[in-house]
């Protein structure tokens, strides 16, 4: 099946020429378009899509904000930030609010076939014209902020749940969510605290202050 796409962007221009570029790809399909970040949300929680490229300089509810909306409410879609803001902050609160991808304005045109299919995979696509080390040195430097912090109130639910033992049918049943939704928390949850199993996923979570008790 096509990976299906939706477009948040307040500028028609930008969505559409992203509408006429992503066309042209027999493997993708946009399934919506929209101007503001509440419709767009809306749209997802009923259907949700594959991937949502979102504006990060959206009026009223930001990118960032979006994303983490996105997280919540349509946790099956991998969220794909384009931007104008090359600096590490930015970056940073990005990944931070569970965007998988980010990608340059300047540059999308030539990037956002590739961080599409990346993100739709699971995989974390960064602007070629963003130093991954530099971004790497400011996220240790930034502050002393916890690693759970960067987590959504959802995605600590279903760790805590994960911690106790629960299976993914009985965290769904749990959180009334259904259990692929579970699968897909699980996974991002492991690449957004950079571990690669279940196994070391329950240790870093305890090690860090979740427990069972």
């Amino acid at each position: 099946m096509p990976i299906s796409v939706l477009l948040l962007d307040d500028h028609a221009v930008v969505r559409d020429g992203l509408q006429a570029l992503l066309a042209g790809e027999p493997d993708i399909r946009v399934v919506a378009s929209f101007g503001a970040a509440a419709e767009a949300l809306d749209f997802a929680e009923k259907s949700p899509p594959d991937v949502a490229i979102l504006d990060i300089a959206l009026p009223g509810m930001d990118g960032i904000e979006a994303a983490r909306r996105f997280h919540d409410l349509s946790p099956e879609t991998h969220t794909l930030m384009l931007s104008m803001h090359a600096d590490p902050e930015h970056v940073y609160q990005a990944f931070s609010a569970g965007a998988t991808g980010y990608v340059l304005k300047e540059s999308a045109g030539d990037e956002v076939v590739a961080a599409v299919r990346s993100v739709s995979a699971g995989k974390r696509y960064l602007s070629e014209k963003i130093p991954v080390r530099s971004l790497d040195e400011y996220a240790r430097t930034r502050g002393t902020d916890r690693p759970l912090d960067r987590l959504s109130q959802r995605e600590l639910q279903v760790l805590k749940l994960i911690v106790e033992g629960s299976t993914s049918n009985e965290v769904a049943a749990a959180l009334g969510i259904s259990s692929k939704s579970v699968d897909t928390y699980r996974s991002r949850l492991m690449l957004k605290l950079g571990v690669e199993d279940l196994t070391r996923l329950v240790k870093f979570a305890i090690r860090h202050g979740i427990t069972s008790a």
